[in-house]
Parts: structure tokens; sequence; C-alpha cells
């Protein structure tokens, strides 16, 4: 099959293109409120793509985006070295099982292996099959568990933080 998008990791000037890949997970995870209604200014995003630490690729098809990776770089305390890990990996519905997850991937592995990153990890939800066969295909399964623990008290901005379930 011929491949008919491109894939690259934005940078600082691609802001345009990560606000587009925002509005695309927000549909692809039916949550377009969550990823559309408070993005944040040019400048932050500017700033974000520009960090060590922020890492976002883009698959474009006629210009645009159909697929979209957001993934963290996180320095390690035990040893000299980072891990990288996929906090978001969505793409539009008629362009899956077209090989974009695929490729993006492989462009992230490309990005981790150019700055030193050991390892690059993702979880993926009970029952998402098509994820867990892609990440299975891809790598090392580990079983875990994942807990939310909500910070408590006031924000560095005096605003009061509280839990979700008691907001």
């Amino acid at each position: 099959m011929k491949k008919t998008f491109d894939v690259r990791a934005l940078n600082a000037g691609d802001v345009a293109a990560l606000r587009d890949m925002l509005l695309m997970f927000g549909t692809a995870f039916g949550e377009p409120a969550v990823y559309a209604e408070r993005q944040p200014d040019d400048p932050y995003l500017r700033n974000l793509l520009a960090s060590n630490t922020f890492i976002a690729v883009a698959a474009v098809a006629g210009g645009k985006v159909i697929g979209g990776i957001a993934a963290y770089v996180l320095p390690k305390f035990e040893q000299a070295r980072s891990e990288m890990y996929i906090y978001d990996l969505a793409v539009e519905e008629h362009r899956r099982r077209q090989g974009v997850a695929t490729a993006m991937i492989s462009e992230l592995q490309h990005v981790a292996a150019a700055r030193g990153i050991y390892v690059i990890f993702v979880q993926a939800d009970p029952g998402d099959e098509p994820a867990i066969a892609l990440y299975t295909k891809l790598g090392v399964r580990e079983d875990v568990l994942h807990f939310d623990i909500a910070p408590r008290g006031r924000a560095a901005d005096g605003r009061q933080v509280r839990p979700p379930h008691e907001a």
C-alpha cells in the first residue's frame, strides 16, 4: 500500500499544527471540549514545543493532521538517563489500520534514539484491542495498575485545588 501521509516531529514553529492535533485528539477520544475549549495561548504552546521534555509527532495528509502523539521525557534520578512516556496517541477513525500509528511511533523512536532516551513506554486501556495489538507488536508488555491521586490544598496562584470527586 502506498503511503499517503507524512510524519514528523513538531517544533516551536508548529503551533498551528499542534492546535490541529489537539482538535483531532478531541474528536478521536470523544472529548472535544477537553481538547478545544481551554487551549493554552500561542507562547505557551511554542515554549512547550521548544522544551526538552515534550515531543509532539504529527501525521499529515493533504495539509490536515490525521494522527498525533504527545509524549513526555522523564529525566530519571537513579541513573543519568531519561525515559519517554506516550501520553496521547490517536489517529482519525477513517485513517486507522493504515500504518499511521506505527509510522508515528517509528518517528518517535528515532527522536528518542537521537536524544539518548533509554525506553519509551505507553499505557493501553483494557479492552482497547487495536492499541494493545499495536503496542504488543512493537514492545514488551508489562501489566501494571494505574492510580490517579489528586493534589490537595492551594495552587501557586491561590486557587483551591480539590480532587475531581469533590469538585
